[in-house]
């Protein structure tokens, strides 16, 4: 679990209007500001990074609305500030900038930080999203939960507070992510590797194709020369190939 405690200059904002909470579900929130390492002045601006938009739908008298106003702030702050850092620190050209900046905010790694902080328990969802844990509709609403705290944040504490937040969750992650070149796509990893170790280029192969024509699945095997790394899925050709290409950079080891 991440440990967040810092003291920094807060900007003074105007205060928001809300409206008093009352009989609503219980989440003990204290607990999720000493994860983020921010004390907020006014509580529902983070209760309310953690409604999803599903929740409302079965629960129309909720007092607070849903969080994708605050994810549209949050990633505006998010981006601003990785760029910020990128530019300061790194005398890169812009394109190797523009795909590690990727790298560090996309939803894949903004949900894998929310399920650090362990956010995952202060999320407002519909019953059939509770259920669903381990879809990629969980991981999008996890990324998206992670850039309206970010836009909570912001909100209540300012940039200074905000920036530094967006420097301890998530910039953190650009050493491993430069080491491993994870900001190169996986097929692309994977075909630098291997080329690397064997000297080949791997090939994709369509293995099976189901479904109506509007609603098709595929599963792609890459090789490297005559050997079958792995099977990937997905919902187009392009998807399954890295699909295939990240199973066959950790059946490897490569990843």
């Amino acid at each position: 679990m991440l440990c967040l405690a810092f003291s920094v200059k807060i900007f003074h904002i105007l205060p928001v209007k809300t409206r008093r909470i009352t009989n609503m579900e219980e989440k003990d929130f204290s607990t999720l500001e000493e994860r983020v390492g921010v004390k907020f002045k006014n509580n529902e601006i983070l209760r309310q990074a953690m409604v999803h938009r599903s929740y409302l739908n079965e629960h129309p008298d909720f007092p607070l609305g849903h969080n994708e106003r605050l994810e549209f702030l949050g990633d505006a702050v998010l981006e601003l500030s990785v760029t910020k850092y990128l530019y300061e620190n790194y005398p890169n050209p812009e394109g190797e900038l523009t795909n590690w900046r990727a790298a560090l905010v996309n939803s894949h790694m903004l949900a894998t930080v929310a399920r650090e902080l362990d956010i995952e328990e202060f999320l407002f969802l519909s019953r059939g999203e509770q259920k669903d844990k381990n879809s990629k509709a969980r991981q999008y609403i996890l990324a998206n939960a992670m850039e309206a705290l970010i836009g909570a944040v912001y909100l209540d504490a300012g940039w200074e507070v905000a920036d530094e937040f967006v420097k301890k969750i998530i910039l953190t992650k650009l050493p491993s992510i430069l080491e491993l070149k994870l900001y190169l796509d996986p097929k692309s990893r994977f075909q630098e590797a291997a080329q690397e170790q064997f000297g080949i280029t791997p090939t994709y192969k369509v293995v099976s194709e189901t479904g109506p024509d509007h609603a098709k699945e595929f599963r792609v095997a890459v090789y490297v020369g005559d050997e079958e790394i792995a099977v990937g899925e997905g919902t187009s050709k392009q998807e399954a190939q890295i699909d295939a290409a990240k199973k066959a950079l950790e059946e490897k080891g490569w990843c």
